[in-house]
């Protein structure tokens, strides 16, 4: 049964705290951000900017490590998800001495019209690595990649997720479990143990997870 689960509470929170402190996370329910979809959001998350910061990548890079050698113990290899989950992904199988491969959003229109980049190497046990998930739709794209491809995807791992109903409902109809090291919540209660926001704040700010598309 696929999983959807937080790698350790503890250190979740403290992944939280290294978002903030890289400003990689940032919240602003006053004056939200607006998505690409249209939506509103009290949160703005970008983990490529941990990348600038060479302890912070370390401790993420890791905590990845662990996540992945505690829930997939069977991993032959790493695979990023294009773009923001390539970095992330190279410095996880560097760390583990692992082949890496990537997969675009879509086959490239030249050359050999890879989608996957690397080499492909059937029945290959490999972990996919994700910077953030929101609905989990690009994500899932990208383990379908790699199933067409042969590969046996043992499961997904990422920094954050906003934690949607909507994603766990999706990695659930895909039988894909996803480990990740910090949420939504978590980062609620690191930012409110560190003055970013107040109580007055919070509720705004936990309405939005349950239904992101009307909120604001």
């Amino acid at each position: 049964m696929a999983e959807y689960t937080c790698y350790d509470l503890i250190k979740g929170k403290k992944v939280a705290g290294l978002l903030l402190e890289a400003e990689a996370i940032r919240l602003s329910p006053k004056e939200p951000f607006t998505w690409a979809s249209g939506w509103k959001s009290p949160i703005y998350c970008d983990n490529r900017v941990s990348l600038s910061y060479p302890r912070i990548r370390t401790e993420i890079k890791l905590l990845l490590v662990e996540a992945i050698k505690s829930r997939y113990p069977q991993v032959e290899a790493i695979a990023g998800v294009a773009t923001a989950g390539i970095p992330q992904g190279a410095l996880v199988a560097e760390e583990m001495g692992l082949p890496f491969i990537y997969v675009r959003s879509k086959s490239k229109g030249h050359g050999l019209i890879n989608q996957i980049e690397g080499k492909v190497i059937k029945e290959q046990k490999v972990v996919v690595i994700e910077d953030l998930v929101s609905t989990g739709g690009s994500s899932l794209a990208a383990v379908t990649a790699l199933q067409n491809a042969a590969i046996k995807v043992l499961g997904m791992a990422s920094i954050f997720t906003y934690g949607f109903p909507l994603a766990e409902r999706n990695f659930a109809d895909s039988d894909v479990s996803l480990v990740y090291l910090s949420e939504y919540s978590l980062l609620l209660q690191e930012a409110l143990s560190q003055k970013i926001i107040s109580n007055s704040t919070l509720d705004a700010l936990s309405t939005w997870r349950a239904d992101p598309s009307s909120w604001g």
